[in-house]
């Protein structure tokens, strides 16, 4: 992602020393996202992500990193963090908390078609499942309550219409969640961030195959249906206008529904969680938008986009076929 801590050739080598992944030989800023520091790792023997975490805490980081560590010995392809010889997976870098994982195999898939919505709707109800038995609990950070707080932040940075649609989305969704629907919803840990560009794929065009989830670093224990709103409202919508393109959308769900049947009540709630996953990003967009931090590769993502998917999820609400 963004790179906020620049890191030396030289303070790479040392901090890779203790992980048993062999001799430095390159070392590459990542430019894409916005926040942490990463950085591609080649070393003789193999390719690793160095990640130096902007935001996240000592305290809050066991989550993750034990979480990718239990669904990669679980068959999910997730990047596997490298520990030291005292089986530490959470190191420190220049004072900040960092970690060396894996490099999946492969390149983003950023204009999917059904092929690809199906693999990743299914790998996603595989991770659901193997998630099921984390005993490690940390709410999402990025949840109702950091709307909450968030957007009174921002509403000075708004046009009168945008500034109307966000308040009162945010109070159907407060609305929402108190409601024993919402509250009856299947949980567990959930990635929470699964976009294009956080999937790897392989392989021939046209044949491509589903190397692997990651970037975790906003994951929580929330429900099951918010993480499948996001990826809905991502991997399944015309990028331009913000509507969902239904076909993908249903085989999606499809390929999910294989491996972890939806219940009534996820049906139900559906159209309401992907209004919930739109505003979640808007909010962030802005945010990060009008409130940015300084970073050398540091470019915000347009929070225009995710008004336009809040307003199409609004005016036209989608349920799957049963």
């Amino acid at each position: 992602m963004a790179v906020f801590t620049e890191v030396s050739t030289d303070e790479a080598r040392n901090f890779i020393a203790p992980l048993g992944v062999g001799q430095l030989t390159e070392l590459r800023g990542i430019r894409a996202g916005i926040e942490n520091t990463n950085y591609f790792v080649t070393t003789d023997g193999g390719e690793y992500v160095l990640t130096v975490f902007e935001r996240l805490s000592f305290e809050q980081l066991p989550f993750y990193l034990h979480l990718m560590q239990h669904l990669a010995q679980r068959g999910i392809p997730v990047p596997n963090p490298r520990a030291d010889a005292q089986g530490r997976i959470l190191h420190t870098l220049k004072g900040k908390p960092a970690a060396l994982v894996d490099k999946l195999e492969g390149s983003h898939q950023l204009a999917p078609d059904l092929h690809h919505c199906q693999q990743v709707g299914s790998m996603l109800a595989r991770m659901h499942l193997a998630g099921q038995d984390y005993p490690r609990q940390q709410p999402n950070l990025r949840g109702l309550a950091w709307w909450t707080e968030t957007i009174p932040t921002v509403l000075p940075h708004l046009q009168p219409g945008q500034h109307a649609l966000i308040t009162e989305e945010l109070a159907f969704q407060q609305s929402l969640a108190a409601s024993p629907a919402c509250q009856a919803l299947p949980c567990g840990p959930i990635h929470a961030d699964l976009f294009r560009d956080n999937v790897m794929f392989a392989g021939l065009p046209g044949h491509e195959r589903l190397t692997g989830f990651f970037d975790f670093y906003f994951a929580g224990v929330d429900s099951f249906l918010f993480d499948i709103a996001v990826c809905l409202n991502d991997w399944c919508i015309d990028l331009d206008s913000g509507a969902l393109v239904e076909e993908r959308a249903a085989a999606f769900v499809a390929a999910y529904e294989s491996q972890r049947p939806l219940d009534g009540n996820e049906h139900r709630l559906l159209p309401a969680m992907l209004r919930a996953a739109a505003l979640r990003f808007w909010t962030s967009r802005l945010w990060d938008f009008h409130l940015p931090r300084d970073a050398a590769l540091l470019k915000p993502h347009d929070p225009t986009h995710f008004e336009r998917v809040l307003r199409a999820r609004i005016d036209k609400p989608w349920h799957p076929a049963r």
